[in-house]
């Protein structure tokens, strides 16, 4: 069982947002947090440009690779793959309800085929040494969420799961888009507080709507990891609050200077081997959102930085439109 403290916040895994680039841009930002990959399907490990597809810097870690997929015996062999490039966990997606994943029959819709998953976790387990985990929702379409939860948490803690991340929503397969199954299924955070008073010794983490660390802090009386997602992405700079408020480390002001110094050097080494500055500042956007100079340092990116030739340069005009010193007594 993975240990309470280890992985007490994480950031969600997000479809077109947590690459390589944005997950090396947010460890520079907190050094404990557990980020995970965008949802790579089993097939794609399988039989894709695997470099391309589950490459990562070393700086990542912990860093989970996320498998979406409902074949245990693929799974099982795009598990050990992930292993070999040296990730930290396995997840399998049991949440996402995108057209793409429906017609795959997987992701949210595994929440219907609660002994197929388990099944799924145990061939995963049987495969890799590092932990396996479940990320899912609380129910689909019409399931009652209290049988619904129930059922699929036993199954796949009962299989070696070491985790089980809830997204406190139902997926409605139904009738909603995937941005709408982000918003307008109604939250029921007590519903995954209901099942972690009835699973006291499993490792039980929510996933929802969390908008501020101390909204983390308050579901963290209650279950044992708190999953940051849009709140994250659109606002980064609340990650570098995490470490000390999460992990006990000692509350110092954030050195954005060195920030900018590292993403200036790994945008040099990307864009140095064929890539665009605009791969990485894309994740960079909110970073000082609501600080003095944010707009202009919004703008610089947002433009400059998709030009052809951009380089370092242009973040570093972009960091010197911002007034730093409200950052750093922000972060302090």
């Amino acid at each position: 069982m993975m240990k309470n403290q280890e992985h007490r916040v994480a950031v969600a895994p997000m479809m077109d947002w947590t690459d390589r680039h944005c997950r090396f841009f947010h460890r520079q930002l907190t050094r404990r947090a557990l980020l995970y990959t965008e949802m790579v399907v089993a097939d794609a490990v399988i039989h894709g440009v695997r470099e391309r597809l589950l490459g990562f810097d070393d700086a990542e870690h912990p860093v989970a690779l996320q498998l979406g997929g409902s074949d245990p015996r693929k799974l099982a062999e795009a598990a050990v793959i992930g292993e070999a490039f040296g990730y930290d966990e396995i997840n399998l997606n049991v949440g996402c309800p995108s057209d793409r994943v429906q017609s795959g029959t997987f992701g949210a819709c595994l929440m219907k085929t609660p002994l197929l998953v388990a099944q799924c976790v145990a061939a995963m387990k049987a495969a890799v040494k590092i932990p396996v985990t479940v990320k899912c929702r609380i129910g689909v379409d019409d399931q009652d969420p209290e049988p619904a939860l129930d059922t699929l948490a036993d199954g796949v803690l009962a299989a070696g799961a070491e985790a089980l991340w809830v997204h406190a929503r139902k997926a409605w397969l139904e009738g909603l888009s995937p941005k709408e199954n982000r918003d307008i299924p109604p939250l029921d955070y007590s519903r995954v507080y209901r099942l972690k008073a009835r699973k006291p010794n499993e490792f039980i983490g929510i996933n929802g709507g969390i908008q501020s660390l101390d909204e983390g802090s308050e579901h963290l009386r209650h279950v044992d990891g708190a999953m940051l997602g849009r709140a994250a992405y659109h606002t980064p700079g609340i990650l570098a609050g995490v470490d000390a408020a999460f992990y006990g480390e000692a509350r110092i002001a954030f050195d954005y200077a060195a920030l900018m110094d590292a993403m200036a050097a790994y945008a040099a080494r990307h864009i140095e081997e064929g890539g665009r500055l605009g791969h990485i500042t894309r994740h960079m956007v909110g970073l000082f959102h609501g600080l003095p100079g944010a707009r202009r340092y919004r703008q610089i990116l947002s433009t400059d930085a998709n030009k052809p030739g951009a380089g370092p340069e242009v973040l570093e005009a972009a960091f010197a439109a911002v007034d730093l010193s409200g950052a750093a007594a922000e972060a302090a």
